[in-house]
C-alpha cells in the first residue's frame, strides 16, 4: 500500500481512538501515559512523513548524478521583479548566489510594464485636467505638446529607475549578475551562454523566475497586418489617428484611455460583457461611464473574427454577439493587443527535466517544482501577475531554498492588493462580492460614496466608492474595493489592516488628516458602525438621558431608522 498523508491522518486517527478507549477518568487525559503516547505518535507521524518525502525525492533524482560540491548556493534564472528580489535577499544572507538575465536588467516591469505605463499615464493625465480647466474656475487652458517628446519623456523616466535594477547595483550588493542564456541542464547544473562562450555553474539550488509576455491571439490576418503589444508600443514616436485596442483588462483599459487622452481615436473591444470582468459589475460601469464621456467606443460582447485590408487600409471583423452574431467592421491606423499575458515556459530546461507546466510553471505550497530544490516565482509561477507578488514570492523561494530541510515557509496569498491605473483608479484586496459569492461567503456591504467627501470636492475629484466586504455583525474585515482617484493608496490602510487583524472600528478610533482622501476610509467605518449600531442599548440611552432632563415617561423608544448607507460620518 502506499503511504499518503491521508493513510497516516487514518493511523493518527485509530491510535487516538485507541488511546481515549482506555481513559477512566478526565484526569486520565493528563496522564504521562497519553502524553507520552501522543508525543510518541507526534514523532513516528513526523518521522514517516519524511521517510516519504525521501522515497519520493530519490525516485525523482534517481536518473540524475548529484555533484559532490556546489560553486553556488543558489541559481536565479531571470532579471525580473522575482529574480532581483530572490537574488537581493540570498546574498542579503551571505548565500553564493548568480543571477542569469538574457535580456534587460529590471525585466517587464521597468522596460516595458509598470514604469513606462505610470509615466505615459501621468501625461495623459495633465492634458486631461487642462480639458477639464473650467471647472477650475480657469477660463481656457491649452497644451503645445509633441507625441514623439511624450514618448522621449516615457524613455527617460526608464533610465532616471534603471539603476535600482542594473548589473553595477546587484554586484555592489554581492550578487554574481551574467548576461546570458541559461539553460537548466541537471537539478544541480545551469549551463550558461553568453558573448564569451558557454560556461556550466553547479548549485544546490536553483529559482525559475523568467517571467510573461503578452499573449497574441491566433486570428486570422493579425500577423500580417501587424500589431503593437505591451512589449512594443513604447517605441511609437508618430501618434495613431485610430488606435483599436484589442481587450478590456487592465492593460488594454489602462492604454485605451492614455491615447484617448492623448489625442487618438480609440476604440475598444472586449468579447465579454464588462470591463474589467474580474471586478464587480458596478465598478466596471463607473471606468466604463468615464470612457464613454472622453470619447472611447467600448464596443463589449464583441468577438474579434479577422484582419483584413480593404481599400488600402486595416480592418477589423467582429461579431457583434449581443445581436446574434452580426459581423461589424471597424477600420482602425494602429492595433493594441492587450488580451492577457503567458508565461515564458520554452528554452531553458523543463522540457528536458520533465517540469509539469501547463499556463504556468506547476509548484506546490512552498513553491517547488517536481524537484525539490527546483523553485519557481513571479508571472512564470502564478497564481497572480503583479511585480508586487513576484516580490512577495520571491521572499520564499530564497528563504525556502537557503534552509530547508531545517526550515521552510508556505507562500501566502491570504492579502493580495492590486490596482488597475485607470480614471478613476481602481484597488482591491481580497474578497469582492462576486467572489464572496462564487464561494458561498457570508457577508456584510459597507459603501460610502466619495461625491460627499471634502478633500474630493475641493479637488474636483468628487467621484467613486470604498466598498468593504465584513463579517456579518462583526467589523473583520473580507474585502474592500476603492473607486477614485489615488485609490491604490488609499487602499493602503486596509492592506495594512487585513494582514494584522485590524477590523473597522480600530481604523474608526484612528485619527484621520482632514482634509484629505484619507478620511473616506473613516467614513465608510463610521457607516459600518451606524449599521450596526446596538438598538437596544440605545433605548436604554436615551431613558436615562430623558430621566436626567427631569423628564418621567414609562418607556421612550429610539427610532430605528438609521442614516443611509453613504452618509459621512459625522466629524
Amino acid at each position: 500500500m502506499e503511504i499518503t498523508s491521508h493513510t497516516l491522518l487514518a493511523f493518527a486517527i485509530l491510535a487516538l481512538i485507541g488511546a481515549f478507549f482506555v481513559i477512566e477518568s478526565l484526569t486520565g487525559i493528563l496522564s504521562p501515559a497519553i502524553l507520552v503516547s501522543l508525543f510518541l505518535l507526534g514523532i513516528s507521524l513526523l518521522a514517516v512523513r519524511k521517510a516519504v518525502e525521501w522515497v519520493k525525492n530519490r525516485k525523482v533524482y534517481a536518473k540524475w548524478r548529484k555533484p559532490s560540491a556546489f560553486d553556488r548556493n543558489l541559481v536565479v534564472i531571470g532579471a525580473g521583479s522575482a529574480g532581483l528580489v530572490t537574488a537581493y535577499i540570498a546574498a542579503a544572507i551571505k548565500a553564493k548566489v548568480t543571477l542569469v538575465e538574457k535580456h534587460k536588467m529590471g525585466g517587464d516591469c521597468l522596460n516595458t510594464g509598470c514604469v513606462p505605463s505610470k509615466a505615459l499615464i501621468r501625461s495623459a493625465k495633465l492634458l486631461s485636467h487642462m480639458s477639464r480647466s473650467k471647472e477650475f474656475g480657469i477660463r481656457e487652458a491649452h497644451a503645445d505638446f509633441d507625441f514623439a517628446e511624450v514618448m522621449e519623456r516615457v524613455q527617460r523616466v526608464i533610465k532616471r529607475v534603471e539603476p535600482h535594477d542594473s548589473v553595477d547595483r546587484y554586484t555592489e550588493l554581492g550578487v554574481d549578475v551574467i548576461q546570458g542564456e541559461a539553460k537548466i541542464t541537471s537539478p544541480w547544473t545551469v549551463e550558461i551562454k553568453t558573448a564569451e562562450g558557454m560556461q556550466t555553474l553547479t548549485t544546490r539550488n536553483i529559482v525559475i523566475a523568467t517571467g510573461a509576455r503578452p499573449f497574441v491571439p491566433p486570428i486570422p490576418g493579425l500577423a500580417e497586418i501587424g500589431y503593437l503589444t505591451s512589449d512594443n508600443i513604447w517605441d511609437l514616436r508618430e501618434r495613431p489617428r485610430r488606435l483599436l485596442v484589442l481587450g478590456g483588462g487592465p492593460i488594454g483599459s489602462e492604454m485605451a484611455q492614455t491615447f484617448s487622452r492623448l489625442g487618438s481615436q480609440v476604440t475598444q473591444v472586449e468579447r465579454r460583457p464588462r470591463l474589467l470582468i474580474r471586478e464587480d459589475p458596478e465598478v466596471s460601469e463607473m471606468v466604463n461611464e468615464r470612457f464613454r464621456s472622453e470619447g472611447i467606443k467600448v464596443l463589449l460582447e464583441h468577438k474579434a473574427k479577422q484582419f483584413l485590408m480593404e481599400n488600402g487600409e486595416k480592418v477589423l471583423v467582429v461579431e457583434d454577439l449581443q445581436n446574434g452574431g452580426v459581423e461589424v467592421r471597424i477600420p482602425f491606423d494602429a492595433v493594441l493587443v492587450a488580451v492577457g499575458r503567458a508565461a515564458n515556459l520554452k528554452g531553458f530546461g523543463l522540457e528536458e527535466l520533465e517540469i509539469p507546466a501547463g499556463r504556468t510553471i506547476e509548484t506546490n505550497k512552498f513553491l517547488q517544482t517536481i524537484y525539490p530544490n527546483i523553485y519557481a516565482a513571479g508571472d512564470v509561477a502564478g497564481p497572480f501577475q503583479f511585480t508586487h507578488t513576484a516580490a512577495h514570492q520571491a521572499w520564499y523561494v530564497a528563504i525556502n531554498a537557503l534552509f530547508d530541510p531545517f526550515k521552510k515557509f508556505q507562500a501566502d496569498y491570504s492579502v493580495i492588493p492590486w490596482a488597475t491605473f485607470v480614471d478613476p483608479e481602481v484597488a482591491r484586496v481580497g474578497l469582492n462580492e462576486l467572489e464572496a459569492k462564487e464561494r458561498n461567503i457570508p457577508y456584510e456591504v459597507t459603501v460610502y460614496g466619495i461625491d460627499d467627501l471634502d478633500r474630493a470636492i475641493a479637488d474636483g475629484e468628487a467621484h467613486g466608492m470604498i466598498k468593504v466586504l465584513t463579517v456579518p455583525k462583526k467589523d473583520k474585515i473580507l474585502g474592500v474595493t476603492i473607486v477614485g482617484e489615488h485609490a491604490g493608496d488609499l487602499l493602503a490602510e486596509y492592506v495594512v489592516a487585513m494582514r494584522h487583524g485590524i477590523g473597522l472600528n480600530k481604523i474608526l478610533d484612528t485619527i484621520h488628516i482632514y482634509p484629505t482622501l484619507a478620511e473616506a476610509n473613516k467614513y465608510v467605518a463610521g457607516n459600518w458602525k451606524r449599521a450596526n449600531a446596538p438598538a437596544g442599548l440605545l433605548r436604554w440611552s436615551e431613558r436615562f438621558h430623558s430621566w436626567r432632563r427631569g423628564i418621567k415617561t414609562k418607556e421612550t423608544r429610539v427610532s430605528k431608522t438609521l442614516p443611509p448607507v453613504g452618509e459621512k460620518y459625522s466629524r
